[in-house]
């Protein structure tokens, strides 16, 4: 998981979400290639009731003696975060949701490399569980995050199954106050059915974000037209 995209109408957001919640999301800015180190719309508490601000995407542990990391830690794995120095503290108390459209995978077994959007296969938005972390002791002060992945037999074929954790927007309140086993909470969740299909490698691009990335393209066709772009430009 590489980028994601967060462009929320009031009318698509679960009617389990509390109603300030759904608004705020609502009135967020639209982003369709939200990278690391960009910020992004989350859903945390801060045991006063759930709220939703911008993190950066890419923890950075309060305890870093720079705002910055030289590990890659936007996602984290579920099965290692308990145990991680960068994860602990964060997965006991610093929960948080990220809610999604659907967010981009890029096909390696093809060449060159394909991205493809992975969304809900009944288009609803995606909720995927994700940690938190603050980072105060000089400026300037980041609040960033992870999302949680494993093993998800949902992403289909020609891309690895392996991704976000999701849960539904029932249990967001849940996760982020603090399940007994968390573990067990997230690796038992029934995962939504998901589609994918190629998109442009403009992906690549931090300065392209628009609605026109979640258009189909034929693979050949932008091969072409993007010759030189791949998941690896950041």
């Amino acid at each position: 998981m590489r980028r994601f995209v967060q462009a929320f109408a009031l009318g698509g957001l679960p009617g389990e979400l509390p109603p300030d919640v759904a608004a705020t999301l609502a009135g967020m800015p639209e982003r369709y290639n939200i990278a690391v180190r960009k910020p992004a719309a989350v859903i945390f508490g801060r045991g006063d009731g759930l709220r939703v601000e911008e993190f950066d995407w890419g923890l950075i542990p309060r305890w870093a003696a720079l705002p910055e990391t030289k590990y890659t830690t936007v996602t984290a794995r579920l099965e290692r975060a308990p145990k991680s120095r960068i994860f602990r503290r964060p997965w006991e108390t610093r929960r948080c949701v990220v809610p999604m459209n659907g967010y981009y995978k890029w096909d390696r077994s093809a060449a060159p490399a394909q991205p493809y959007f992975i969304q809900a296969r009944d288009g609803a938005a995606l909720f995927a569980a994700g940690l938190w972390d603050h980072r105060e002791k000089d400026e300037p002060q980041v609040y960033s995050f992870a999302v949680l992945t494993q093993a998800n037999a949902a992403i289909p074929p020609p891309l690895v199954p392996d991704g976000p954790v999701f849960l539904p927007a029932a249990e967001v309140a849940e996760w982020i106050a603090g399940p007994r086993l968390p573990t067990r909470f997230l690796s038992r969740m029934a995962q939504p059915a998901l589609e994918a299909y190629p998109v442009s490698r403009a992906i690549a691009r931090r300065d392209v974000d628009d609605y026109t990335l979640l258009e189909p393209v034929d693979p050949l066709e932008d091969a072409i037209a993007n010759v030189g772009f791949d998941d690896e430009e950041e």
